[in-house]
């Protein structure tokens, strides 16, 4: 079934290789900043690059982080991913501490060593969620130097770097990715389809 999605365009995103990859997989994709354009979506998705704080910033500047916090808590299917993965949690540690959107218990904190996670890992699936199981063992793209930590039940696969990182949540209708979907071929490809159908279903998981 094609579907809707909505980009939120904060100003703290890589929203075209976003867009392609959803318009890839027959979705309709929308790169907008507008709540009206934003309420007509199936799924909105939470893109971003950069450092926490700032991008909590633009968010409050433009109204977009109570509109997410609203929406999500309101059972509006919501996916974050890389640094939008991380602004789901209660905290960062990124440059100073940093109040999140509250949506996933957990907090930011730096890599160990102060590191980059850079390149191709594969993924270890935590618990039996259908939407991740196919990924397990699955190798997709990582760029990022803070990672989240989350309580065990929100954790649905974690990554290893030397440590073990959680590389995807899920708390009922949001999800979080750590890695970069569509920049992870056929395996990321593949994931969001699920992601974009099991999201959008009616009632979604309770």
């Amino acid at each position: 079934m094609r579907r809707t999605v909505g980009i939120i365009d904060y100003g703290a995103g890589n929203l075209s290789s976003v867009q392609r990859a959803f318009h890839a997989l027959g979705h309709r994709a929308r790169v907008t900043a507008e709540a009206d354009v934003l309420d007509s979506a199936d799924l909105l998705v939470l893109p971003g690059v950069g450092a926490f704080p700032h991008a909590m910033e633009r968010l409050a500047a433009a109204g977009l982080d109570r509109y997410v916090t609203e929406a999500a808590r309101g059972g509006r299917p919501l996916l974050g991913i890389c640094l939008g993965m991380q602004l789901l949690v209660e905290e960062s540690e990124e440059q100073r501490l940093t109040a999140g959107l509250g949506l996933v218990p957990g907090r930011v904190a730096a890599l160990p060593g102060g590191g980059w996670h850079i390149g191709w890992n594969r993924l270890e699936v935590v618990g039996a969620d259908p939407m991740f199981r196919p990924s397990d063992r699955e190798s997709v793209y990582f760029n990022h130097s803070f990672a989240v930590d989350v309580p065990l039940p929100y954790r649905a696969a974690v990554a290893r770097a030397g440590v073990e990182l959680v590389a995807a949540i899920r708390r009922d209708r949001i999800v979080g990715l750590q890695f970069h979907p569509e920049k992870s071929q056929a395996a990321g490809r593949a994931l969001l389809a699920r992601i974009v159908e099991a999201l959008c279903a009616e009632g979604g998981r309770a």
